[in-house]
């Protein structure tokens, strides 16, 4: 399965409840931010993954509102994706940051 075969399962599933109407770009950022929340309940004062199956549904959720969010914006995610790591790759050489996780500028001079 691709993010196109997801995409299509999504929208369809929306499609079917009629709910693309709520679905606005403002919307589905907001959805994901709460969905990311709801993630972080689940590390919250733990040390690993303690409940997968809880933590995989809540990332599902992420993904969903992501595809329909990447689907309203008329947003091709596998490309951007693929941009983004070569845009990620220029600013964290990795013979410069290897085994650190200093933010970019910090390797700029």
């Amino acid at each position: 399965m691709n993010i196109k075969d997801m995409q299509r399962i999504i929208s369809d599933f929306r499609d079917e409840r009629d709910w693309k109407q709520f679905h606005t770009p403002k919307n589905l950022a907001v959805s994901i931010s709460i969905e990311a929340g709801e993630l972080l309940e689940h590390f919250q004062w733990k040390e690993g993954c303690e409940n997968k199956k809880d933590i995989s549904y809540e990332m599902a959720d992420i993904l969903a509102y992501l595809l329909l969010l990447a689907d309203e914006c008329s947003i091709d995610l596998e490309k951007a994706f693929l941009e983004k790591m070569e845009i990620n790759k220029k600013k964290y050489p990795a013979n410069k940051v290897k085994g650190s996780s200093k933010k970019y500028t910090a390797y700029e001079s």
